[in-house]
């Protein structure tokens, strides 16, 4: 199955992201240690490029032990990850499959053992991970819904992968000389799931100079909204002395960014709040999506400058 992302493939998938929905590519690394359980991982199809047959991968001398090598890939060199090893399973089936992904603007294939079905899911039946234990996984789908004895699938965070697997290439480098004026006591509101994300985040807002506030999922951000709302009405001002904007990111667990957006334009007491969208899903449908649902905004992860260059837009307006 080939993964050419046409622009009615884009349109499609941001279709369903309208509905709160997603797509989940499960696939399986092997067997858990210290137990013959196969687990079912996913990642967000929007990612994945191409499914192939594993084909021959030259090993490069020197590189990290999770790296098997380059593939040739349609004349691209592509670099070949070792997916199981780096979550500690054990294929004993072999690595028979290559997924071939495209984050933050660089391409790698991870080997898995196999690859067995993409679901269709609502953000809802996702729940974040964090505090679960699970470092390298952002969250856990309920693949049959709230059914008691629903499948669970571990979806990886594979910009965090990728970073502890090429700490240079994925370094967080934010080099900025502009700084954000924000109003006086008010800060920035951010959701992100990803560890990575959110760490990118704080360090570009850091160098802007904004005050901020970082949540890890669209709910939490839309609860801690109400919260400061109650606490300015208390004191005699309005949300908007406290918020000077709300920063999101579109794919996350239990509330996604199209949601958080819709929640806080349609709502009299946050309209007023400009809404900027980070986000590593790219295209035009999306950016339109992201401009119906009311958005201010849209950035692509991970480019500091624009980031910054957006927010102070968005501000001065």
């Amino acid at each position: 199955m080939n993964h050419h992302s046409t622009m009615r493939d884009i349109d499609e998938r941001t279709n369903l992201t309208s509905k709160s929905m997603f797509e989940l590519l499960l696939f399986r690394l092997g067997e858990a240690p210290g137990t013959n359980r196969r687990e079912l991982f996913g990642i967000n199809v929007f990612k994945v490029r191409e499914i192939l047959v594993m084909p021959e991968i030259t090993s490069m001398v020197n590189s990290p032990p999770s790296v098997m090598g380059v593939a040739n890939i349609r004349g691209q060199m592509i670099t070949v990850i070792n997916l199981p090893m780096i979550v500690g399973c054990n294929p004993s089936k072999g690595l028979g499959i290559l997924l071939v992904t495209e984050f933050a603007r660089t391409t790698q294939a991870f080997a898995v053992e196999e690859v067995n079905e993409i679901v269709r899911l609502e953000w809802k039946q996702v729940l974040s991970a964090e505090g679960r234990g699970g470092g390298l996984v952002t969250s856990i789908a309920r693949l049959d819904g709230d059914a008691e004895d629903t499948r669970l699938a571990q979806v990886l965070d594979v910009e965090q992968i990728l970073r502890d697997v090429f700490p240079d290439q994925h370094a967080i480098e934010v080099d900025l000389d502009g700084r954000l004026h924000l109003p006086a006591g008010s800060v920035i509101l951010a959701a992100d799931d990803s560890a990575v994300a959110r760490a990118m985040i704080e360090k570009s807002l850091q160098a802007m100079g904004a005050p901020y506030i970082m949540t890890k999922s669209g709910r939490e951000a839309w609860e801690r909204l109400q919260q400061i709302e109650e606490q300015a009405r208390l004191q005699g001002l309005s949300v908007s002395d406290k918020v000077a904007l709300v920063l999101s990111d579109l794919e996350m667990p239990e509330m996604d960014g199209f949601t958080l957006t819709r929640h806080i334009k349609q709502d009299g007491r946050f309209s007023s709040i400009p809404v900027v969208i980070h986000s590593s899903l790219t295209g035009a449908t999306n950016e339109d999506h992201v401009r119906k649902v009311g958005a201010d905004g849209y950035v692509a992860k991970f480019v500091a400058e624009e980031l910054a260059q957006t927010i102070s837009k968005v501000l001065t307006r």
